[in-house]
């Protein structure tokens, strides 16, 4: 596509610091345009990457990875995509062609990830079980350091061999290395509702659940209706646990306490 090196290592270098970021510090927010403009900048044209990063940015809406769940990366989309686009010289629609299908497979990069993730996870609460403070502290940056490749090799991959590579690399992945990544990918977001809902007051509020649930599965109300009838439910229980703290501040006795701090009494 007639990169110079330089071009391809600071693209390269720029996933690498998206990823980065977004899995550390998160200076700069899930903007995909930002980083397709950086890219348009380094390659000389950045309006292209402002069409591309906008178009990028749209296609994400709605989309995030909740409860541990892998989504399309589409920050990985939004570089290759401009940087596609430039360097071809076809515009918008030959850089979503090979952008977005990128994006998806960092998904499966993503699984694996978060697999070795765990392992590292485990092998430093080991050590810490023995003691070994040190070799701890030097275990758990690794992931840290190994997490921005996800977006970093298929960047300089797409960007330096283009299409054709690409569709190699999925036709000579087995099918079932596939389907079982598959499998783990749908089995995390379970996972992660059933992490999120053991903090949640079930015992009192459970039956809300059920109702969500029927809404969605048999009535086939969307996500924003789901939200909207929650929201009128937790009103009433936010204005009655307002009006109970205020009823308890407000009585006192001569010192000054309230009615919890007599109780306890």
């Amino acid at each position: 596509m007639g990169f110079t090196i330089w071009q391809i290592i600071l693209i390269t270098v720029i996933a690498y610091i998206q990823r980065l970021d977004f899995e550390t510090a998160q200076i700069i927010p899930a903007n995909y345009m930002f980083w397709s403009c950086v890219v348009g900048a380094i390659l000389g044209d950045f309006q292209m990457g402002l069409v591309v990063g906008a178009t990028i940015q749209l296609m994400s809406l709605g989309v995030a990875a909740l409860g541990g769940s892998s989504t399309p990366d589409y920050a990985v989309a939004a570089i290759i995509s401009t940087a596609v686009a430039i360097g071809t010289g076809k515009g918008m629609a030959a850089g979503l062609a090979l952008g977005v299908p990128v994006g998806m497979i960092c998904i499966q990069l993503d699984v694996l990830l978060k697999i070795l993730n765990s392992f590292i996870t485990n092998k430093a609460h080991e050590l810490a079980d023995r003691r070994q403070y040190r070799k701890m502290r030097l275990l758990i940056p690794v992931m840290t350091a190994l997490m921005p490749l996800e977006s970093a090799v298929p960047v300089f991959i797409a960007v330096l061999f283009g299409k054709t590579v690409v569709t190699s690399i999925l036709n000579f992945m087995p099918a079932w290395f596939t389907v079982g990544l598959n499998v783990a990918g749908g089995m995390l977001p379970a996972v992660g509702m059933a992490m999120l809902l053991t903090y949640m007051p079930l015992k009192k509020y459970g039956y809300w659940l059920l109702v969500g649930f029927a809404l969605t599965a048999y009535l086939k109300m969307p996500i924003l209706g789901v939200a909207l009838i929650g929201a009128a439910g937790a009103i009433p229980t936010f204005m009655n646990y307002a009006k109970t703290n205020s009823n308890n501040n407000s009585v006192t006795n001569a010192n000054g306490l309230t009615q919890e701090d007599m109780e306890d009494e």
